[in-house]
Parts: structure tokens; sequence; C-alpha cells
């Protein structure tokens, strides 16, 4: 039998159609290519969309899995304009998944070496097991994220002896965040916000290096114009005083599929993990991570900095792992 002839039969009226089976299958590989073809439709307008697309874009590579499916879906049923509609969704995809952003080596020599520790403790909650991560770790500068009062009292006990140099936004619940550091600390502004956004500027070695913390809300259903001006104010304070080196780190509840976040890339910060080799690592949620989830915590530096030896870390009692990570500034020409 004629191949082409048996993916179609005769109906009463003379007519034919494709089998129900395969009827089926061009359904479903549609609405598969369709939905994910809406994502990557923004992803490349280079905007973040509207519920659920601003959500979907944190999970940009998982998109893999449903553009296979649907293609297979295509094959079995042979819709061949389908194959070919999955196979160009998969080449965009690969495409947005290459890290974004400038990468390069400090072209000045080594003046000062620190290292960075950012977590976000889930309202207080992975304090314990923060501070078991710090004493261990060793770091330079702690970035603490919903640390909430009694968060904060903790800290002040355990930490204090080792970070005796502190900024902080004091709050309940997701609001508190705090700057744990060894070096000396003038307390700055910070960047106004709906949760705490703290910043100093460090004394290292006699350098002067801005630090901010970053907390902007979640883009949750009826909040995502908050979350993106959020993001806009941190864009702004990493465009300010461009000449003194900057380490911005926090929960950014964003990745790098976000065009909110890539702005902030745009103004010359690089993420450390991508500088390091451990880019597109999973932060969020911990429970799935790293099998299934999205970067959202990140420390992001100035070309002042190189990294090096950055590692994610899984804390008990929060839904965010820990990202840490070596810095070295080097002096500008």
């Amino acid at each position: 039998m004629d191949t082409a002839a048996a993916e179609w039969t005769a109906r009463d009226d003379g007519r034919e159609h494709r089998p129900p089976g395969r009827r089926l299958g061009t359904w479903c590989a549609g609405l598969l290519l369709a939905g994910v073809s809406v994502v990557v439709g923004f992803r490349a307008a280079d905007s973040d969309g509207i519920t659920p697309v601003t959500q979907f874009l944190a999970f940009l590579p998982w998109l893999l899995a449903p553009t296979a499916v649907a293609l297979l879906f295509t094959l079995l049923s042979r819709w061949w304009p389908g194959t070919v509609w999955g196979v160009v969704l998969l080449g965009l995809l690969a495409w947005y998944i290459e890290p974004y952003g400038k990468v390069g080596d400090p072209e000045g020599r080594p003046v000062a070496a620190l290292r960075v520790l950012t977590s976000n403790v889930e309202f207080g909650q992975g304090t314990g097991s923060l501070v078991t991560a710090v004493r261990r770790e060793k770091p330079d500068v702690v970035f603490v994220v919903e640390c909430d009062y009694e968060c904060d009292v903790l800290l002040k006990r355990d930490l204090s002896k080792d970070y005796p140099h502190r900024a902080a936004v004091e709050g309940g619940g997701s609001e508190g965040s705090v700057i744990l550091s060894r070096f000396p600390l003038r307390p700055t502004e910070g960047v106004p916000g709906t949760m705490g956004m703290p910043g100093a500027v460090a004394d290292v070695d006699g350098h002067a290096v801005r630090l901010q913390l970053a907390h902007p809300m979640p883009p949750l259903p009826g909040q995502v114009d908050l979350w993106r001006r959020e993001l806009g104010a941190l864009r702004d304070a990493a465009a300010t005083d461009p000449g003194t080196p900057l380490v911005l780190a926090g929960d950014f509840n964003a990745s790098q599929d976000h065009a909110a976040f890539r702005r902030i890339l745009d103004t010359g910060l690089r993420d450390a993990s991508r500088l390091d080799g451990a880019d597109r690592t999973a932060t969020w949620p911990a429970r799935t991570a790293p099998t299934l989830g999205a970067q959202i915590d990140h420390v992001l530096v100035s070309d002042d900095f190189g990294a090096s030896s950055t590692r994610i870390l899984d804390l008990a009692d929060t839904d965010h792992r820990a990202v840490v990570t070596d810095l070295t500034l080097h002096e500008r020409r």
C-alpha cells in the first residue's frame, strides 16, 4: 500500500481525513508548540510579557522537554509542517540558553581578595544552617535575604565576633535583610523597595568597594509591574558611581532569561557564576534543584573583579540554595 495514501481514510461523503489517533497527535503537538512559541516569542522580542509568560521565562531551558514531546507527536502523526516548527523552536531555545553578558579577565594587577556568600534563609528559617555554612566557608562578606527579627538576633549572637560590621534593614518575614562584613562598612541609602535592600561601602584592604543587597518582589500574578520596577531600581543603582567597584548580590527573583535582569547586566556587571563556569546552576526551588529549577540567586560584580571557586550550597530549612564565590579585585588602569 502507498504510505502517503495510508495516512488518510475515506468518509461516507467521499472526502478523506486523518485517522483519529493521528489527528489527536497533531492537536497535542500543535498545542505544545503554540505554548512554547508564545514564551520564546517574548524572549526573542526582549520582553518579559505578562503572567504567565513572565513566570515561564524563569524556566526557559526546561521548555526543551515539551518541545521534544511535541516533535515526537509530529513524527508519530506524520505532521511534517509541525516537525519543521518544532525544529525551529529547538534551535531558538538552544540559542537563548547560551549565557548572556560580558566575560573577560580584568586588566589591572590584583590588589585585594574577598570571598562573598549570599543566601535567602526563607523568613529566617534557614538561619541556623546558614551560620554553619558561614563558619565552614569563612566568607568575608555575607548577604542575608529574608532575615526576620529572630534571624537578626541569631546572627548578632553567633557571628558578630567574626563579622563586626553590618548594614541592615530590619523587618519581619521577608522584609528584613542584612549585610555582614569583616571589612569596615560605611552604610549607604541602599535601594528602596517592598523588601529590605541595604547597601554599604566596604574598605577592602584600603580599596572602596560598593556592596548592594538585591531582593526585589517576585513576579507573582498581579505584581509583575512592581517586580519590573524594583529590578529597574537595582539597575539604576548599578549604574550609579561607576568609578567604584561594585558587588551586587542576593535573591533577584529573576534569571538571565528575564529582560529586566539582562538590563542590569547591560550596565557592565557580570555574573560571578558565569565567570567561573557555574552559569545555569539552579538555586531555586531547593527541593527540586539542581534537577529542576532556575538560577535566581546571583553575585554580580563590576569588571574590576575576577571570580573563581564559585559553588552552590545546599542549606537546610530554606527554599533557596546559597552561592559562594571567591573574588579578586584588580587595580583600574
